[in-house]
């Protein structure tokens, strides 16, 4: 930890440097003469500003040298010294008055203070780049700078800090790591929750518990997503959340969660029977299980993302399935709505060569009519394979009473469940080191 005798650190001066500097390198590459940060999670990057202020109009101006300058609500801005690491001069509040107003906007006041600052004029000399995809920056905030600003020439920055923020530095991995095994207690607690006759608001209940007190060694934080519940028939559908109907007998329940720790969020989702799971549900989950497993196999930092897809399409059309969305994504830092980082995606169009520390949530969720299956690991591509976040057993799960039951006479099978291991490196080639999938079913059978 890192601290400037007011705000304590996660990461030292020496990172945070090497942060701006390569959004600015970036930024030179793509002809911007200052940036407008919108996004929490790149705000929360550059600066370490972190609050549950989202939610009102807030920004950073990243000028093409100089300091940079957060702006946010007064009443935030007043505290946010405590997160953040930039002088108290840059950090400044806009009035009260100007909070959810019909006719003006805090951007009207951000953009009258920039000018104080005589930081207008030396932007205006290129392109101001903006987040254009940013979940929080509205169209009535952009038109509010296109008004205040006319000399300036707006354009997309297209996620510039967020493709930054793709590689993690050593430090941000060992947050990931600790992030990890609040998942893995959160993902135990839904295991534990889930039985015949439980309302699915409990099981979220438990959930959200384990996920807030995280472990000794790392508190939990609240994450980007709520847990997502899809249940029996509703499971044909991704990101359902739950109700207060109460779980049924040989009823697939998928669970999806991630573990947040200082913000950095790890993934996962499994899916638990209380009793034992009809067959076609059975099969779909082999697919999936054997189609991440060929694609682990295949991570390593030099391989273009095509090849984990062609890995992924080709197992999965030897067992007669198709998945047209993308099976994977880059994540890092989250803040709600979303842990996703909003660039690198899994599928046959993405060309991204893999990077050593690239960090990505493989979902192989398969959503068919009536009934699904979700299996999926975050991983650390390394130099010459990968690293699991976690370590918790695939495949169909039993859950309560009636899933061991099912184990015990034999009509579900038995998934090894690791609980909360340190984190393990599977190298390419080395399929002994992966999880075996359940491998009873012939795929000539439904190919």
């Amino acid at each position: 930890m890192a601290s400037d005798g007011i705000a304590i650190q996660a990461f030292t001066g020496d990172e945070y440097s090497a942060r701006l500097a390569a959004v600015r390198a970036r930024m030179q590459e793509q002809g911007l003469s200052a940036l407008i940060v919108t996004d929490p999670a790149n705000i929360y990057y550059l600066t370490g500003y972190n609050a549950w202020s989202f939610y009102t109009p807030q920004m950073v101006f990243v000028p093409e040298e100089g300091e940079m300058v957060l702006y946010a609500r007064e009443m935030d801005a007043h505290g946010a010294f405590r997160t953040s690491w930039l002088p108290p001069e840059n950090i400044v509040g806009y009035p009260e008055s100007y909070i959810q107003r019909p006719h003006v906007h805090p951007f009207d006041w951000v953009a009258y203070s920039m000018r104080r600052r005589q930081l207008v004029a030396r932007a205006s000399r290129g392109c101001v780049g903006l987040e254009m995809d940013a979940s929080f920056f509205t169209p009535k905030a952009y038109r509010a700078l296109v008004n205040a600003l006319p000399e300036w020439t707006l354009v997309d920055s297209f996620e510039l800090v967020n493709w930054v923020r793709a590689v993690k530095s050593p430090a941000e991995i060992d947050l990931m790591r600790k992030a990890a095994s609040v998942t893995t207690l959160a993902m135990q607690a839904a295991r534990e929750a889930i039985d015949v006759g439980v309302r699915q608001c409990d099981v979220a209940a438990a959930i959200s518990a384990a996920q807030a007190a995280g472990s000794l060694d790392a508190g939990g934080d609240y994450p980007a997503i709520v847990p997502m519940l899809p249940t029996g028939e509703s499971a044909d559908t991704p990101h359902l959340t739950w109700n207060d109907d109460r779980l049924k007998k040989d009823q697939a329940v998928i669970v999806e969660l991630a573990g947040a720790h200082r913000r950095y969020h790890v993934p996962m989702a499994r899916t638990f029977v209380p009793g034992r799971a009809p067959d076609h549900v059975q099969r779909l989950a082999d697919a999936a299980d054997h189609g991440l497993a060929a694609v682990l196999e295949t991570v390593s930092a030099g391989v273009p993302v095509y090849d984990l897809a062609q890995a992924w399409n080709l197992t999965l059309f030897e067992y007669g399935y198709e998945k047209p969305s993308r099976f994977g994504y880059s994540i890092g830092i989250g803040y709600p709505p979303d842990w996703g980082e909003r660039t690198i995606s899994l599928r046959s169009e993405d060309q991204t060569v893999l990077q050593e520390n690239m960090t990505f949530h493989l979902i192989c969720g398969m959503w068919m009519d009536g009934y699904g299956y979700e299996v999926s690991e975050s991983i650390r591509v390394t130099a010459t394979g990968v690293e699991l976040f976690t370590s918790f057993g695939r495949g169909l799960l039993p859950a309560g009473d009636s899933g061991l039951e099912a184990v015990r006479t034999g009509q579900m099978p038995i998934v090894t469940d690791h609980g909360v291991a340190p984190p393990r490196v599977v190298t390419v080639g080395d399929p002994a080191g992966l999880p075996a999938a359940n491998d009873h079913l012939n795929t000539k059978d439904f190919a």
